[in-house]
């Protein structure tokens, strides 16, 4: 999947295995309020970090990443959550 960055940066996201997605999701640790809704992610930086080096197809170096804006990594980040968190189950456990 190919998308473009406000700036005009185009990227695409490349085909991640089961492993690989798990490893993703994994990383990310949720702070709950009392009814259960997700108030705040916690290691977020390492986190965006970690998936745009296994999500994304082409250069992932350093250098790269250090070119990014916060802006950048927050929108690309949320592209990924979309695509990999709704992706996976043919039929979802909580489908009826």
């Amino acid at each position: 999947m190919e998308f473009k960055l406000k700036s005009g940066r185009k990227l695409k996201l490349k085909s991640v295995s089961i492993d690989e997605q798990d490893e993703m999701m994994d990383s990310i640790e949720w702070e709950m309020d009392k009814d259960g809704n997700p108030t705040k992610i916690k290691m977020m930086h390492s986190t965006m970090t970690k998936w745009i080096r296994l999500g994304l197809s082409g250069d992932t170096s350093d250098k790269f990443i250090k070119s990014l804006l916060f802006e950048e990594k927050v929108a690309i980040f949320s592209v990924m959550q979309k695509e990999f968190m709704s992706s996976g189950e043919e039929k979802p456990s909580n489908s009826k």
